[in-house]
Parts: structure tokens; sequence; C-alpha cells
């Protein structure tokens, strides 16, 4: 209820919209370890496969965003679906967020999303996160649409390749823009909300950016630009902004390898006993 009444009130604005990042704005934590952790758990994924695509991301947020990092995140981002039914994962990841996701959305952030909508304004996710799996939680969570990384199909099947680039740090600006201009919307009369310090890039275009539980560098920006601060973790969990994302990201991989490792031990002491 105290998110819910943080939430400021949205006037009316036809030519507004509202767009939100995903992981640590509107969900908590990253989407694509949730739904990367509950397709193995199917046994849809080897452990190996989800070690390699953990440790591509861990790399990536560790080295930075240089032009090599970018690449090379560019080329793994989804190699671990590769050859995966598009509409399998599809439709397992509808179970997914259900178990998984549902649980995890910030109710501050959702309350403000709602807002924008409630006063007839387009609400849609932008996010790295492949645009297949962000559809499904602005579905969910009955927003517009998303803006996401797009994978590549061939025959029913991910190739494990991209279209176009990540959807991260200038992409995202890139793509609001694109957006704005096909939907007719006057991006000094928009709102953006992000968590990340690489959410500039879009938090800049618009008329009203808002850090949601920002990490520490956005932290300082948005103070020293007087944007809007959101910040609806527990204390606990607001104290531990300045950990690096990577390793906990790092500590996730570890968790989920390891346990599905110990699973397969204990199967297979099962079968010998």
């Amino acid at each position: 209820m105290r998110e819910v009444e943080e939430a400021l009130s949205i006037p009316a604005r036809p030519e507004a919209a509202a767009f939100f990042d995903v992981d640590n704005t509107v969900v908590v934590g990253a989407s694509i370890f949730h739904f990367a952790k509950g397709l193995a758990a199917r046994k849809y994924f080897s452990t190996s496969d989800l070690r390699r695509f953990l440790w591509q991301q861990v790399k990536f947020r560790a080295g930075g965003e240089g032009q090599h990092n970018i690449t090379q995140a560019r080329e793994s981002a989804l190699a671990f679906i590769a050859g995966k039914s598009v509409a399998e994962i599809v439709a397992m990841s509808e179970e997914i967020y259900d178990e998984t996701i549902a649980a995890r959305i910030y109710s501050g952030t959702r309350a403000l999303a709602q807002l924008h909508l409630d006063a007839g304004e387009r609400v849609w996710l932008v996010t790295a996160t492949p645009e297949e799996l962000a559809a499904i939680i602005a579905r969910r969570l009955g927003l517009t649409g998303a803006l996401g990384t797009r994978a590549e199909e061939q025959d029913g099947l991910f190739t494990g390749r991209l279209i176009g680039e990540l959807l991260h740090g200038e992409a995202k600006a890139a793509a609001v823009r694109d957006l704005a201009l096909r939907e007719g919307l006057d991006l000094a009369e928009c709102a953006a909300y992000s968590d990340s310090i690489n959410d500039i890039p879009m938090l800049s275009l618009v008329g009203r950016p808002v850090a949601v539980n920002p990490d520490s560098a956005l932290r300082d920006e948005a103070r020293r630009r007087g944007w809007e601060i959101r910040d609806f973790r527990s204390g606990r969990k607001a104290a531990r902004i300045g950990v690096p994302t990577a390793l906990v990201t790092a500590a996730a991989g570890g968790a989920v390898a390891g346990g599905l490792a110990i699973a397969r031990r204990q199967e297979r002491s099962q079968d010998r006993s």
C-alpha cells in the first residue's frame, strides 16, 4: 500500500506515453534469468547451456560497454535458444510468468504504469530482454506493448542470432524515438522509468525522467539533474544499491547451475539404490 501511495498522479495527456525498463524497474532481478531458470528446470536446456549463457552475461556486465564486449554480447546473447521452437518457448514462458515472475512485480512501479493507463496514455516496456518474453510481461500487466531485443526466427525455430542490435543504452533511445515518430508522440510530454545508469540515453529523451530503484550511479545522476527518484525496494534491498549487478548475476547463475547439478546427483543416487 505504501508503494501505491507513493506513485504520483499524472494528468491526462493524449499525446503522451510512458516507457518502462524491465529488470529491477518492473521486475525484481533479471527477467531473462527467471525465464532461463524456468526453462532449465523443465529440462529444455542443459546445465552447460545455462552456465555458458550466464557467463557471457557476467562478462558483458563486468567488462563494461566497450565495442569488443558489445560485439561479443550481441553474438552470444541468444545462443542458448538456437534451434529451439519459438512456440514452445513462448508457451513455457507463459507458465514461468505465473510461477515466478508475477510475484516479482514491484507493486509501486505497477501503480505508476496504471496511472498512465488510467490517464488514457499508452505504456510500453523497453528492455534488452527478447521481445517475445517482454511481450508476455506487458500483456499480463495490461500494458500497450513491449520493445525488446529481436531474435531471428526461421521455420518456427530461433536461430540464436539477433535482428539489429541488443536493445541496450543508445539502442533503447533509438527504439523509443522511432516509436514516438510512428505513434505521433511528443517526447517532451512523455515519461521514462529505469533503474540503470545505462538508460541515461532513454531517460534524457523525455520530459519526465524517473529513476526507479536506481543503482548508485543513476541515483547520483538523477540528483544532479533534479530528476524524480522512486525506490520501491525494502530497506534491506535498497542498502545493497552499490553491489555490482555482475556479482549478483554470477551468484545467481552459480546457484542455478549448482542446484541442477545437485538434482542430477540425487537422481543418479536414486537410480543406483
